[in-house]
């Protein structure tokens, strides 16, 4: 649960604070098959918060499915990283929240995405900057889609990390069968031949998703593969 000076948010309203953005172009498939992952790190994983926007330790997000942001937005409206005030406006021509996240305009935001097959590979930058300043604390968490498997860039990402050691580095990539190539044995080994930890697991049961995302992988960069319904099909009922 999260307190604001207004009220308390918790996951079941979640959908409700997604519904106040309105318009054309909500891509609301790419988003809602991200919402179960998204809260369960912001509220039990991720060390970050509005007051730890600059702070150096803190651990760093990357939202590279960014063309879907509304479950993103209502995660950082409901944790207090931006007003609930905003949502309504998602879209407009004035509103901080663009149909991509900006990160100069998105409290929390680390990067501007929108354009597939980015974050990863600026995920390991990050955690090999983060290297180099000798900060071993902070985690690095990047969110992709199953689809930006498709693009190159991302598998000399995954190429490197593993040899690299990069361990500080986790991906979480929303499985919704909408890649255009298979993966032969799975997307999880994929990554497990580049020499990463890995775990495939159902996208919308918090406790695994906690699990996984918490599962020790020393001298080795994790994945976590959340499996969520087909893209377009209904999602399922909150409970």
């Amino acid at each position: 649960m999260t307190t604001t000076t207004e009220r308390t948010y918790g996951f079941t309203e979640l959908r409700r604070l997604m519904a106040l953005m309105t318009g054309a172009e909500k891509h609301g498939p790419a988003a809602t098959s991200t919402l179960d992952a998204l809260w369960v790190l912001y509220d039990r994983v991720l060390r970050v918060g509005p007051e730890r926007l600059d702070d150096p330790e803190r651990d760093r997000f990357l939202l590279s499915k960014g063309h879907g942001p509304m479950a993103y937005y209502a995660v950082l409206a409901a944790k207090g990283f931006l007003p609930v005030e905003w949502l309504p406006g998602f879209g407009s021509y004035d509103s901080p929240l663009g149909h991509h996240p900006d990160r100069v305009l998105v409290p929390g935001a680390e990067i501007g995405s929108g354009s597939l097959g980015h974050g990863l590979p600026i995920a390991v930058g990050t955690a090999l900057g983060l290297r180099a300043q000798g900060r071993p604390d902070p985690a690095v968490w990047v969110l992709i889609g199953d689809a930006e498997l498709d693009e190159g860039s991302n598998h000399e990402a995954i190429a490197f990390a593993g040899p690299a050691g990069l361990d500080r580095l986790h991906t979480i990539v929303i499985d919704n069968s909408s890649a255009s190539h298979a993966r032969p044995g799975g997307i999880a080994a994929r990554f497990e031949a580049a020499g990463w930890s890995a775990d495939t697991v159902d996208g919308r049961n918090h406790e695994a998703l906690h699990a996984a995302f918490t599962a020790p992988h020393p001298g080795r960069p994790r994945v976590v593969v959340a499996r969520v319904e087909p893209k377009n099909a209904p999602a399922p009922s909150q409970t």
